[in-house]
Formats: C-alpha cells, sequence, structure tokens
C-alpha cells in the first residue's frame, strides 16, 4: 500500500503543477505589478501656499458675478523632507516601490510557499518510509500531508476571487489529494517497526 500512496502522491502532485501553470498565478502577479507603477510627480506641482489660497477666495469673493465659492479642504504644503524623499523616490524599481507598499509576508505569498514545499518534503519522506518502512518516516510524511492539505485550502481560498481555476484540475487535483491523505493515514496507522 506504501508504493500505491507514492504514486497517488506523485499523480497528485503533477495535477497541482498543472493547475498551478494553467490559473494564472504569474500572470496576475505581473499585471498587477505593472499596474501598481507609480507615475512620477514633482513635489512642488499643485503645492500652493495657503497665503496664495486665502488671496484668491478673497479676489473670488469681491468678484462681482462671483459665486460663493466654499473654501477647499485643508491644503497639505509638502515638508522639505518629503520633497527630499519624492525626490530620491523617482528613482526607485517597481519591485522597490511595491515592496514597500504590500505587508511582508502576506498569507497568500506564505502558503504559496508552504503548500509545495512541505508537499515535496512530505513525499521525500513517504519514500524513505516505502524503502525502510520505518514507523516514524510514515507518521512525519502523514503530518506533513496534513500541512501541505490545510496549506492547498488556505491557498485555493485566498486566490478563488483573483484566478480562473479550472473545475476539473481542481477536483482531480482535490480528489487526489484528499485519496493520499486518507491512504497516508491508514498505512501509518498499520505500519509496524
Amino acid at each position: 500500500m506504501a508504493i500505491a500512496v507514492l504514486v497517488l502522491w506523485a499523480l497528485t502532485a503533477s495535477a497541482g503543477l498543472r493547475l498551478l501553470f494553467t490559473s494564472g498565478l504569474g500572470r496576475t502577479k505581473q499585471a498587477s505589478a505593472q499596474t501598481s507603477q507609480p507615475v512620477p510627480v514633482p513635489a512642488t506641482a499643485g503645492a500652493v501656499s495657503h497665503a496664495e489660497h486665502v488671496e484668491h477666495a478673497e479676489h473670488v469673493e469681491h468678484a462681482e458675478h462671483a459665486v460663493h465659492v466654499e473654501p477647499a479642504e485643508q491644503i497639505v504644503v509638502p515638508s522639505k523632507r518629503q520633497i527630499r524623499r519624492a525626490e530620491r523616490a523617482r528613482f526607485d524599481t517597481p519591485e522597490l516601490v511595491r515592496s514597500r507598499k504590500e505587508s511582508v509576508g502576506s498569507l497568500r505569498e506564505v502558503v504559496e510557499f508552504t503548500h509545495p514545499a512541505c508537499a515535496i518534503v512530505g513525499l521525500a519522506f513517504w519514500m524513505g518510509y516505502t524503502l525502510v518502512h520505518n514507523r516514524g518516516l510514515a507518521w512525519i510524511a502523514f503530518g506533513l500531508a496534513a500541512v501541505t492539505a490545510c496549506a492547498g485550502l488556505a491557498w485555493f481560498l485566498s486566490n478563488r476571487k483573483n484566478n480562473l481555476f479550472s473545475a476539473r484540475l481542481i477536483a482531480i487535483h482535490g480528489g487526489g489529494a484528499a485519496l493520499t491523505f486518507v491512504l497516508a493515514a491508514l498505512t501509518a496507522l498499520t505500519a509496524r517497526g
């Protein structure tokens, strides 16, 4: 039964790779990186001092056919420090700008790494169990299969609104993973030594 689980695990991994390549996850990241690039604007553009704003408002009030204009929202005049930062920021790469805006280690990025990494390491432990029939290796592989399944579900749920997953591939990968998980549990329970 250990060999059957090994083959099933490998087939599930191949379905997962096919799902990864056809889901558009990489294209979504590239598109969001291209659209999130900031448009450089000079720091002094549009900056009006408060005195100029008040003078303009008074001029409008005293005009013969003027319409009453409510003062605009509070005008923010950038400080010298902000101007210097803006001047330096024009040389930043898109990756640097994006990394400053994004939170470090978002759930999507964590499970994007964790799911395949745990699957590969678990498969390696299961191969070890298949070769030497050590019960400890079977339980470690089963534990990694459980972590892989949880990470896979979290990854799917965090990406389902942004990507077009193939329902057939989801069913094949999910069904194969569930069957692998059950058979690995049964094999680990009945393992000797």
